[in-house]
């Protein structure tokens, strides 16, 4: 595992250390959730509350205040990237609480954006690739010191997303846009991938977002898009 943090990270860093870490849970898996609060309070962690969806964790979470919150990145409803948005969403809400993303997936879009802001801790582990539950432990108490833990393998896919902002894409949305760039319409692309027009909107909405093209009103980003595949 990569970190960075402060020299001297501990949880006797925290301005009382005879107050327990407050932190909350999002977490979809019923049994992977109430394993990680057994394990979080035998680490001396308090979860003061746990959730099986990110929507309700940020309908709540400004009440409770918490010092960290640990999140799956795909859960309901669409099981895409909702934990990964919704940390982005606290960090607005709550400047520099702690962020702590468990995953089978790397999503790097949006962690680059989190690790951008420079505030509060960020961690990203690979759920599969957590060796001990005393590694959970301590990547808990660094990212509540304010430090960095990411996966070897998430740090890996950070590196290539910056040289090449392609990398970024899926298969499906690397063929919608290789279709784009035939010219064809959103209509035309559903009829040779077979799928709907409307997964195709989204397809084409999750480019834009991913090369960073924003719609300013005047720029087609059609045509951007176009020009960065051809590019790349």
């Amino acid at each position: 595992m990569i970190g960075t943090y402060p020299e001297r990270v501990s949880t006797l860093e925290r301005p009382n250390p005879n107050v327990p870490l407050r932190l909350v849970l999002a977490e979809d898996s019923v049994l992977l959730r109430e394993g990680l609060v057994r394990l979080f309070a035998e680490a001396g962690f308090e979860t003061v509350a746990a959730y099986g969806d990110a929507h309700t964790l940020l309908a709540e979470v400004e009440l409770l205040r918490p010092d960290l919150a640990v999140l799956d990145v795909r859960m309901p409803p669409t099981f895409r990237d909702e934990g990964v948005r919704a940390a982005i969403e606290l960090r607005r809400r709550l400047p520099g609480i702690g962020i702590l993303l468990l995953s089978q997936y790397v999503e790097g879009t949006y962690v680059q954006e989190l690790l951008a802001s420079g505030e509060g801790g960020l961690g990203y582990l690979l759920k599969d690739r957590v060796a001990s539950l005393d590694e959970l432990q301590d990547a808990v108490a660094r990212v509540s010191a304010g430090g960095t833990v990411l996966d070897p393998q998430v740090v890996r896919e950070l590196l290539a997303r910056r040289t090449n902002p392609l990398a970024a894409l899926t298969p499906r949305e690397r063929d919608v846009l290789g279709l784009m760039a035939e010219g064809r319409t959103n209509v035309g692309i559903a009829e040779r991938l077979v799928i709907g027009v409307g997964a195709v909107e989204k397809n084409v909405t999750a480019i834009f977002v991913k090369l960073g093209l924003d719609d300013t009103g005047s720029d087609h980003r059609r045509v951007l898009a176009v020009l960065a595949f051809l590019q790349g």
